[in-house]
């Protein structure tokens, strides 16, 4: 037997209902694992029981999941670190010797939305914390500044090469059906399709040219006179706002440059470990027995494209955590004891999403494997599925966009839908490739479409999800009613979010980047022009 059939279709479906029903993707994919084992038991409740337990201490017991399950918590380590010193209140000091416009305080907002790229969280409520003293004296209403915030927090993490968001990306793509006939790395596979994720690049435009042009639309503008009329830097009718976001850390002796050190430390560390991590990993000591002869028999860049990211993650965290230490250490922002609670405070807040990174591993394992191996072998039933019904491989990433979408806004989170989605949309993809007869680069183009849609839709969800953790952060970190960021950011999200249809749907027919592209931002410049003025009549 190939697969179970039809009946490989409850654990995404049960797990994609409940997370409806729930709005708990952590139960709703426990529950889906669980169903998915029960089927492969034969319905027996204990040995389905003892393969759930393998199939979760399988998807822990891969030297790639350890090194990625290590670097998101090291990561939360770092923000924990970061957190403790009273660095963003003192980065805050500096930016406002030099900011002095509601424009230019907006336009810092976006930028360091773009730099602190690590982790969704830390962005939202760090440049939060540095941002709204200076908006608020500059005059920025509190709903605009929540909208920078969210929408420089997950967009930006989704296409940044040094994040947790992206190693779980990498990490579901690796082990999905369809992705070994590429030939390429799970790197470069996510550095290529980068081109395509149409939504998060066209959010951090659309934020850019909301700043520049002030464009406002909708309830935004709303918000924005209310603002003009009343001097309020929200509007009470949404409620009373979050209370003042707290310090961040409370040491006098902070300054800016103990901010930005750590973030540069990880970024350079990261780029230096990539091609240094494959050229140790070519020491066979036999033909090659020196680092000297590594790098001589292959190029910088075959050794960078040809990594192991959860190597070079994993030694880049350790690195800029032992210097951060070192350097707080030197300069006496804190003692031993605060530096172990700060870090045990950071990893304890990745503990959520460690959780959900596990699921995600965990369903993963039930949903492609073959049933020899004690899976349902779904994603070879799908692909012949799909192949022999006949669906027109151009409306894939169209479709998996939008049902991307509607299960992160049901769940408030894009690490589960990424987990159920791309494991079901590659095989798919691959099997209606190579049903038309495409060579290994088509296939490719369309794999990258296909995910960047998943990816896509997952942070839309995400994004304006009012049961979002970013979008409740955002709200926080911008002391903004939560109502009015959900409000007054939705019409922008759902204008980026229909551009990225048009965009995905030429792309699928074309499997061309650019005429995607083309596509999303005839559509943009279109509504950047007419939807401020169709508003404003009404």
């Amino acid at each position: 037997m190939t697969d179970f059939g039809i009946w490989g279709l409850i654990p995404p479906i049960l797990t994609i209902a409940l997370a409806f029903i729930t709005k708990d993707v952590v139960i709703s994919l426990f529950l889906g694992i669980l169903s998915g084992t029960l089927i492969v038991a034969g319905g027996n409740p204990f040995a389905a029981l003892v393969n759930l337990s393998d199939v979760v201490a399988g998807s822990l017991n891969d030297g790639w999941n350890i090194r990625i399950f290590l670097f998101c918590a090291l990561l939360g380590g770092l923000v924990g670190l970061l957190s403790k010193t009273g660095a963003t209140k003192a980065f805050g000091r500096w930016a406002a010797l030099h900011v002095r416009s509601g424009k230019a305080s907006m336009l810092m907002t976006w930028v360091f939305g773009l730099l602190i790229f690590i982790d969704d969280y830390f962005n939202s409520l760090a440049v939060g914390t540095v941002m709204r003293p200076i908006s608020d004296k500059n005059g920025v209403p509190r709903a605009k500044l929540a909208y920078i915030l969210d929408s420089t927090a997950a967009p930006v993490c989704i296409i940044a090469p040094v994040s947790s968001w992206v190693i779980t990306v990498m990490s579901i793509v690796k082990g999905s059906e369809g992705f070994e006939q590429l030939g390429i790395t799970e790197f470069e596979f996510f550095i290529r399709s980068i081109p395509y994720n149409l939504y998060a690049l066209l959010t951090i435009i659309m934020v850019l040219t909301i700043i520049l042009t002030n464009r406002d639309f909708g309830p935004m503008a709303a918000s924005n006179r209310y603002h003009e009329t009343t001097g309020s830097l929200y509007n009470q009718a949404y409620g009373d706002a979050p209370g003042e976001v707290a310090e961040v850390g409370g040491k006098d002796r902070a300054i800016a440059w103990d901010m930005i050190l750590p973030i540069v430390v990880l970024i350079v560390s990261a780029v230096v470990f990539f091609p240094v991590t494959t050229w140790m990993g070519s020491i066979d000591g036999e033909t090659i027995t020196s680092m000297s002869q590594a790098m001589a028999s292959m190029s910088f860049g075959d050794a960078f494209a040809n990594t192991d990211a959860s190597y070079a993650l994993f030694y880049a965290v350790i690195f800029t955590l032992t210097v951060t230490m070192i350097y707080y250490f030197a300069r006496r922002l804190f003692s031993i004891k605060e530096a172990s609670e700060a870090l045990k405070e950071g990893i304890g807040s990745m503990v959520p999403a460690l959780l959900i990174l596990t699921m995600a591993w965990s369903i993963g394992t039930i949903i492609k494997s073959a049933p020899e191996d004690g899976g349902l072998g779904l994603a070879a039933f799908l692909s012949e599925a799909v192949v022999a019904g006949g669906l027109p491989l151009a409306l894939v990433p169209m479709i998996v966009f939008a049902l991307s979408a509607l299960i992160a806004f049901s769940t408030g989170t894009s690490w589960g839908t990424f987990a159920i989605m791309i494991p079901i949309t590659m095989p798919i993809i691959a099997g209606l490739a190579k049903a038309k007869g495409l060579p290994v680069e088509g296939m490719s183009h369309a794999m990258f479409l296909g995910v960047s849609a998943v990816l896509g839709g997952s942070v839309f969800g995400d994004h304006s999800s009012p049961i979002s953790d970013t979008t409740i952060l955002s709200s926080t970190g911008a002391s903004c009613p939560h109502l009015e960021h959900v409000g007054t950011q939705m019409p922008y999200a759902l204008f980026v979010a229909a551009c990225s249809i048009v965009g995905f749907l030429l792309g699928g027919l074309f499997l061309n980047a650019a005429l995607a592209w083309i596509g999303a931002i005839a559509l943009f410049v279109a509504g950047m022009i007419f939807l401020p003025r169709i508003y404003r009549k009404a």
